[in-house]
């Protein structure tokens, strides 16, 4: 099951990783004025994406540390998933932030139109 995590984050990442280089080449190739902003939008997309796997290396981690644990396994884990969760977190805050900055440029472009 722990490969089976560590497989889903790797899919996870690695079609977010396609999909967020497609969506980019995409925008560029239409030269979008709003190029900025879409950029944006994939950088969003992306975080949650990388928070999803993370959360899926997470599991993994667990699981693998489920089956016979040392305490060293133990400590060795908890220091994992401090750091991963970490990362999750200021990534997650990441991503909230960039989103409440898109919704009011889009009400200041709305308010100017």
């Amino acid at each position: 099951m722990a490969a089976g995590a560590e497989i889903a984050a790797a899919i996870v990442i690695g079609l977010g990783i396609i999909r967020g280089i497609w969506e980019y080449l995409h925008q560029l190739l239409l030269r979008s004025r709003y190029h900025v902003d879409a950029t944006e939008g994939i950088r969003l997309k992306l975080g949650r994406v990388l928070a999803l796997g993370l959360e899926f290396t997470v599991a993994s981690d667990i699981l693998r540390t489920a089956v016979a644990p040392t305490r060293q396994d133990i400590l060795n884990l908890g220091a994992i998933v401090l750091l991963r969760t970490l990362l999750n977190y200021f990534l997650e805050r990441e991503i909230r932030q960039g989103e409440q900055r898109r919704i009011n440029e889009k009400s200041a472009i709305a308010k100017e139109a």
